[in-house]
C-alpha cells in the first residue's frame, strides 16, 4: 500500500478508472475525496457558529476564534475543512441562512468553481492565438531602458532592441515582453513622452518583423494608448489599473489581454495570500466595470514588489493558492533579489536559480513565466511541463 496524492478531479478520476470503477460512481465519489482548505475572514460570532455548526454537522469542521462560542470577540477569521461534497452540502444550507450567509454561499460556489479544472483555451491577442494549459509560456524581457536592474542600457537603442527581439523568438519565445522604465527599487520615473521615445520606434519594427504578440509594460495610460494604436498586442500593467485611471478604458477599448500584477508601496499585511486576492478582486472589479473581459485577464503575484525577502520565498511556496481567482497566472522571478540574496550571487548568475523558481512555479499553477535567459527557461518549461501537465 502506498499514500495517494491528488489535488485534482481529473487525478482521482484516472485511478478510479485504474481500478475499474463504474464510471456513474467514479463521478460521485470523486467530491468525497478532494479535501480543500478555505480561509474566510472578517465573520462575525453568529456568522462564524452558523458555519461551524452546518460543516460538523455534514462531517467537516471549522476553526474559529476561542472566543466565538461566548461572542467575546467582535470579528473572527474561520478555516474551513472539508470535502467538496460537503462544501456542496454547506452551501446549499447557507442559501437559506441570515446574515448575509446567503452572499457567502455564492462566493464559496465561485470559489470551487475556479479551483475546478480550467480547460485549454486560446488567448486572443488581437490575432494572434497563444495556447493557454497546454504548455507553459515563455515571455521574453526586453528593457528599452538604461537603468534596468539586471540588462540597464544593453538594448537601449533601436538596432540592439530589434536583434535581441529576434533572438529571443528563435530561442523559443511565445511573447515579447517590451518596457521603456524600470521598477526596480529607487527606480527614477520617466515621463510619458521619454518612455514613448524609447519604446515607439522599437515596436514600430517588431509589429512588423516579429510573429508573436508584443506586450507593452507599462503603468501610463497614453503609452499604452500609443503602442496600441502602433500595433502591440497586450498590455502588462505593473499596478494593476491602479497607476493611471485611463487605463481600463484603454485597454477595454482595444480589447486586448491584460496582466495585473499585485504591487504596493510598502510590505505589511495581514494575511500575504489574503490580501493578495482582495487586491486583484477589486483591481478584476475594475476591470470587467470597465468592459474588460475576464478571459483576458492574467495576474501576476509581483515577485520582489511590495514584498520582502521571506514574504517572496513565502509567495512561491503558496503560489497555488492565487488559484481560487480561477485566472491564468503570470509569474516574473527571472535574476530578481529573492535569488540573489539565497545564492550570493549578481544579477548575471542567477540562471540556476532562476530555473528552480520557473519549474516550481509552473508545478505550482504558473501559465506564463517572465524571463530573462529565453533559451534556458524555454528547455526548463518544456521539462517541467511534461512532468506537470500530463
Amino acid at each position: 500500500m502506498h499514500n495517494l496524492v491528488t489535488m485534482s478531479r481529473k487525478g482521482l478520476l484516472e485511478e478510479f478508472n485504474k481500478i475499474g470503477t463504474d464510471p456513474a460512481g467514479g463521478a460521485v465519489m470523486a467530491p468525497k475525496a478532494l479535501h480543500r482548505l478555505v480561509k474566510i475572514y472578517d465573520l462575525t460570532p453568529r456568522q462564524a457558529n452558523i458555519i461551524k455548526q452546518e460543516m460538523l454537522g455534514k462531517g467537516g469542521d471549522a476553526a474559529v476564534a476561542r472566543g466565538v462560542v461566548d461572542a467575546s470577540v467582535e470579528k473572527t477569521d474561520v478555516l474551513l475543512m472539508g470535502t467538496e461534497k460537503q462544501y456542496r452540502a454547506l452551501i446549499k444550507k447557507l442559501r437559506m441562512q441570515p446574515f448575509k450567509l446567503a452572499d457567502l454561499a455564492g462566493e464559496l460556489e465561485e470559489l470551487l468553481k475556479n479551483l475546478g479544472r480550467r480547460p485549454p483555451r486560446e488567448l486572443d491577442c488581437r490575432g494572434k492565438k497563444l495556447p493557454l494549459g497546454e504548455r507553459t509560456l515563455v515571455m521574453g524581457i526586453l528593457n528599452v531602458t538604461p537603468d534596468s536592474f539586471s540588462d540597464g542600457g544593453r538594448y537601449n537603442n533601436v538596432e540592439a532592441a530589434v536583434a535581441r527581439a529576434h533572438r529571443m523568438v528563435e530561442e523559443g519565445a511565445d511573447i515579447i515582453d517590451l518596457g521603456g522604465e524600470s521598477t526596480r527599487p529607487g527606480h527614477k520615473p520617466v515621463s510619458v513622452e521619454e518612455e514613448l521615445e524609447r519604446v515607439i520606434p522599437v515596436l514600430e519594427i517588431l509589429v512588423r518583423e516579429i510573429d508573436v504578440p508584443i506586450s507593452i509594460d507599462t503603468t501610463k495610460a497614453p503609452v499604452a494608448q500609443r503602442a496600441l494604436e502602433v500595433g502591440a498586442h497586450m498590455i502588462n500593467d505593473q499596478w494593476s489599473l491602479r497607476a493611471d485611471p485611463d487605463m481600463a478604458s484603454v485597454v477595454a477599448r482595444y480589447r486586448v489581454p491584460l496582466v495585473m500584477m499585485h504591487n504596493q508601496h510598502h510590505t505589511v499585511y495581514r494575511d500575504l495570500i489574503g490580501d493578495m486576492v482582495q487586491f486583484f478582486r477589486e483591481s478584476i472589479a475594475m476591470a470587467e466595470e470597465a468592459g474588460i473581459p475576464r478571459e483576458n485577464i492574467i495576474i501576476d503575484p509581483g515577485i520582489g514588489l511590495g514584498k520582502d525577502f521571506e514574504q517572496n520565498l513565502e509567495l512561491m511556496r503558496r503560489l497555488r493558492e492565487l488559484g481560487c481567482l480561477g485566472l491564468p497566472v503570470l509569474l516574473g522571478t527571472s535574476r530578481k533579489s529573492m535569488i540573489g540574496k539565497v545564492l550570493d550571487l549578481p544579477a548575471d548568475q542567477r540562471v540556476e536559480g532562476t530555473a528552480a523558481t520557473v519549474a516550481l512555479g509552473i508545478a505550482h499553477g504558473a501559465d506564463i513565466v517572465r524571463v530573462h535567459d529565453v533559451k534556458e527557461m524555454v528547455r526548463v518549461a518544456r521539462m517541467t511541463d511534461a512532468m506537470v501537465r500530463r
